[in-house]
Formats: C-alpha cells, structure tokens, sequence
C-alpha cells in the first residue's frame, strides 16, 4: 500500500512530463516464441511511437517458421526501423533470446518488451525525461494486465499487476532492492553489457537482473502512469496461469540461491530480499498449514486461546481481501473501467479460490526446484486484452 500513503507519494510515483529535446537513443528487444497470433498489432503499434531514436529488433527462434515469417513481414514495412534476429540456442528460452540479441543492440538504452504488448506512443520520450532527470542506469515502467473481465480468475491477477507496479516496486525503489519485471523495462547499454546480460539459467531473469544491479548499486527509477503504461492479457487458461506462476516462484528460489542479495550493503535491505526472494516458499508453506490450522481449531481439545490462534493465518487473508476491494475500486477510476456489484462479489467469491491456486503454483515452484526441472513453460497469448475492429480483423 505504499503509494497511497500520502497525495505527495502517490503523486510522486507517476512520470513527470517531459521538456526539452531527446537526447537518449533506445534499443527495443522483443522476443518472441509461437506469438505469431499477436506479434504483427504489437510491432505495428511500437512503430507508431512518438519518439526520433528508437530500433526495433525481433528476436525469434531458428524451428519458430510461423512467428518468423510475421517477424520478417513487419519487419519489412517498417522503413528499417524494426530488424529480426534469429536466435539458435538448442534450449530455448526468454534469456538467452535477449542476449542473441544484444550484440546488434545500437541504441543508448535498451528496453525489453513482450510479444503481446500494447505500448503507447508517448512511452519513450517520458522514459527519455526520466533518465535524464534522475540520472538512473534503469527505469522500469509499468505493465497492467487489462482484461479483467475475462474469466474468474483475471479479475484477481489483473489486481495483482496494479498492486505490483502501481505501488510495490515504487518502495523497493526507494529502499535500494527491486526485482524488476520482465518488460516495460530499460536499462542503459553500457550498464548491461558490464553486467554480462540476462542469467541464461534462471526462470525470473527479470528479477535476477534486478537483484544484480541492486546489489551493485545501481540507480532504479520507477514510474507508473494510468495512460502510459503498457497493456498485456491475462493467460488464457488456468493451466497457462498456474505454468506461469511455477516458473516465476521457481525463479525467485533460484535467485535467492545464487546468494547476490547478500551484497547489498545494509541489513535492512539484504532482509527485504530475502522475505521477498524467499515468498514462494513461505506461500507454499502458508497453503499447506491453513487447512492444518482450521482442523485442529474444529477438532482438537485445545485451550480457547490457542484454538483462536490457529485462524490469525484466516485474519491476514481477510485483510487482504479489504485491500483488493479497495484497490479494484481504485483500479476502474483510474482505468475508467465500468466496475460492478456483480465484480466485487467475483472477487470476494474467489479470493480464497484464487489464493489456493497461487499456493498450488508455490507448492509446484518448490518440487520442481527439488528435482532440478528447469524447463521453460512457455505462456501462449492470444490477443484478449486489444480493443478496436481493425485488431480484431488482424488477429483474425
């Protein structure tokens, strides 16, 4: 809850409009991987940004025909601001795509953006402000998930985004520790490349790069704005969704294994790591106690306040449950969305539903690292969050 904090703090998390001249040069990297149903509106929309100095680079796999070929197609008629580069790793994964297609980066900044985005025109040149004003190595801007009314599910993950990047990777910010997210993020070249690049073993490597540069001091400014911010979908399925959540629970623990948090150079901030890094491990130990808790309260010949102890895990998820209403509130004024009764009482209904499909994901993250899988479950996307007559026809 920290933007809402104060006027002052909350209004302190958006972008500051933007004067004077761009003098920043951006390189954009877009993965893709069986995208081929959305790549073409995204990369058309990138190509419509407001901004002199920007690149374009596709990067798709060697045994990916179909993405490649709307790759190519889009590629073509950008006037050469857009380019694809193939990346032949046996092993596919987001990594090692964007470190295929670092090498050919030419631009001051490098931003990652997925294959289903919606970006909006204006982004560029507020990052652009952004940088020169506070003099950051990185700017993550924001991602919001927009088709809330979708399914039962995606009303609680879009919430979930707002939370995250309207106010949670604000305070990780300004405490020196942030996990950045997997796009709508820009680094500058040269702070990458002594980097090294993406961890090509790690399934969060977002939130790896993140904890690298934190740990090496690095300066990370945050700004989230309503009509700046990039659009995604929810996953189609809640097959697709519990897939996505293994992977990045699993890439957490894998961060946190690595042990480059410790470098942090105070104690407060080397804690706020590990309770963050650690939060797959102690979900799935939460999911696996509240029904233990609830049973003995019930059954078990227990003094009464040992009895009420057992549901303060039941307290904590009610007031969460108070935060979501209040942030669901927030999140249709702010996108101008029509929230209904009928939502509200989705989202009450599904709470606990939906938390118990977290803890599965956790409950999954943890095996799969105590096994040693680390394949890449790949995310399919399907267009669900793009609006208009003219998107439908492209999808279609």
């Amino acid at each position: 809850m920290y933007a809402w904090c104060t006027p002052d703090t909350l209004q302190s998390t958006r972008f500051v409009s933007p004067t004077g001249q761009p003098t920043l040069s951006f390189s954009l990297l877009v993965p893709a991987r069986h995208e081929q149903h959305v790549l073409g509106h995204t990369i058309n929309q990138m190509l419509k940004m407001r901004y002199p100095l920007f690149e374009i680079i596709i990067i798709v796999g060697h045994d990916d025909p179909g993405t490649k070929e709307v790759a190519l197609q889009a590629a073509s008629q950008s006037c050469g601001r857009a380019r694809v580069v193939v990346d032949t790793n046996t092993r596919k994964n987001k990594p090692k795509a964007l470190n295929t297609a670092l090498e050919y980066c030419s631009g001051d900044v490098i931003g990652v953006f997925d294959a289903e985005d919606q970006v909006h025109p204006r982004l560029l040149e507020n990052v652009d402000y952004t940088f020169r004003e506070t003099g950051a190595d990185v700017v993550q801007g924001a991602v919001q998930l927009i088709n809330f009314d979708s399914n039962w599910y995606s009303l609680h993950n879009c919430l979930e985004y707002f939370f995250w990047f309207r106010s949670r990777l604000h305070l990780h910010a300004k405490k020196g520790f942030i996990p950045l997210g997997g796009n709508t993020v820009f680094v500058r070249t040269g702070v990458l490349r002594e980097a090294g690049g993406w961890d090509q073993d790690c399934l969060a490597e977002d939130c790896e790069l993140g904890v690298r540069l934190s740990s090496a001091g690095k300066k990370v400014a945050v700004a989230y704005d309503p009509e700046l911010v990039t659009r995604e979908e929810t996953p189609d399925s809640i097959v697709s969704l519990l897939k996505q959540r293994t992977r990045w629970n699993q890439g957490f623990l894998q961060v946190h294994r690595k042990k480059e948090w410790r470098q942090l150079p105070n104690l407060r901030q080397r804690m706020l790591a590990r309770h963050t890094l650690t939060s797959p491990f102690l979900q799935a130990f939460s999911g696996a106690v509240i029904p233990v808790n609830a049973t003995l309260a019930i059954y078990a010949e227990v003094p009464v306040g040992i009895a009420l102890l057992t549901f303060l895990p039941m307290g904590a998820a009610f007031v969460t449950m108070a935060f979501k209403i209040a942030g669901l509130y927030d999140f249709g004024k702010q996108y101008s969305l029509k929230i209904r009764f009928v939502h509200y009482l989705k989202l009450i209904i599904g709470h606990f539903i939906y938390d118990l499909l977290l803890t599965v994901a956790a409950i999954r993250a943890v095996w799969r690292e105590r096994q040693g899988k680390t394949n890449w479950e790949l995310t399919k996307h399907v267009g669900a969050h793009l609006t208009g007559e003219d998107v439908r026809i492209e999808l279609s």
